[in-house]
């Protein structure tokens, strides 16, 4: 449902200019926005970093003519999570690739994109198979993207820093809820153990769920967007982002719920991995595929404290209507459940006791 604008942009401090990049926007693209009550302002649902916008606009022609725009509201304290300038520099790279949408115009709290005349993927997308197929392709070609920074890891490092992050943010209470003193171990143990042996780095999106997938209904093509998380990394972890996302459901009723019952079987896993490895045109051997589910597999504990810790971050600065602790705390659970059946390891201290540190009741 279309409000508007005035309504949109109550508060923001940068309202007045907002206004101004969207009236530059509409004369570069050959039309004239006379008027802010012609603008249509439609919220997206599903954004939980950033709050996203379709603006809609009548075009210079007239008629029935209108032109769409995105417009996306950097979400509060999102600067903990990522650089703003190396996300915009990823952006323009990708655009440069022919990858997502054209940057149209930024301001102090956001930027205006080009719309994309595809649909946003849904849960049920991922579980498709002639769909997912389309995502393992267009996975393997992102990976293999040449883009500036750092070609080495940031997991660990940036996991170390969130962690840092958390502690200085958290209530002690949390703090001890959540088990974070126990957590340096944790990554350290995981970086050691996951770093053995020949890994494929490439530049990853990590933060593959269903909304940040468009496809093409006509054409079948697949566009990757929204690239805050973006980085170089183990093809692997990517992998286990994506397989993670498919037991979230952001536009239910109850989006922070996730419900482990539907991460993919090890049957879809491999038809996923295997048509990922077979999309330049050659053939991977078994023993390659079994090799990358597995590491696939293993990455899903550091994806878990990936996104717990980013879950209990969020909880303390970004204002955004969602559950943001009680993500974190399913997040964090899973790792303490899949640990000791994926690492053959004993825990640095006692599972039942940290499983049960990191389950607060929350009222």
């Amino acid at each position: 449902m279309a409000i508007k604008t005035i309504e949109l942009l109550k508060g923001c401090e940068s309202q007045e200019e907002i206004m101004e990049v969207l009236a530059s926007v509409a004369s570069d693209l050959g039309d004239t926005i006379d008027d802010v009550n012609t603008l249509e302002v439609i919220p997206m649902k599903g954004a939980m970093t950033n709050e996203v916008f379709i603006i809609t606009w009548p075009t210079k022609r007239g008629g029935d003519g209108f032109r769409k725009v995105l417009l996306r509201l950097y979400g509060d304290g999102v600067e903990i999570f990522f650089n703003r300038e190396e996300e915009m520099r990823t952006f323009e790279c990708m655009s440069s690739h022919g990858q997502g949408p054209r940057l149209l115009g930024s301001f102090t709290c956001g930027r205006v994109e080009e719309f994309i005349h595809a649909r946003t993927l849904s849960a049920v997308d991922l579980r498709d198979a002639e769909i997912s197929a389309l995502i393992a392709s267009k996975m393997r070609e992102f990976h293999r993207l040449h883009m500036p920074g750092p070609k080495t890891v940031q997991l660990w490092q940036k996991l170390r820093n969130w962690l840092g992050q958390a502690k200085s943010l958290c209530f002690p209470k949390d703090i001890k809820n959540f088990g974070l003193d126990n957590l340096d171990e944790e990554i350290n143990m995981l970086e050691k153990l996951l770093s053995e042996g020949h890994q494929d780095i490439g530049f990853c999106h990590n933060d593959l769920q269903y909304g940040n997938i468009m496809m093409d209904e006509e054409t079948r093509s697949i566009t990757i967007i929204d690239y805050e998380y973006a980085s170089y990394n183990p093809i692997a972890y990517d992998l286990a982002n994506h397989f993670c996302e498919m037991a979230a459901d952001y536009h239910s009723d109850t989006p922070h719920v996730l419900d482990y019952t539907k991460y993919p079987e090890l049957e879809e896993r491999q038809r996923f991995i295997r048509i990922y490895l077979s999309s330049e045109g050659k053939k991977p051997s078994n023993a390659k595929v079994e090799q990358l589910v597995n590491a696939t597999e293993k990455y899903t504990l550091a994806n878990h404290l990936f996104w717990g810790l980013w879950g209990l971050i969020s909880s303390y600065v970004n204002k955004i209507d969602f559950d943001y602790k009680e993500y974190a705390r399913q997040r964090f659970q899973q790792y303490w459940i899949r640990k000791a059946a994926l690492l053959d390891s004993p825990s640095i201290v006692s599972q039942d006791e940290v499983v049960n540190a990191s389950l607060p009741s929350f009222t």
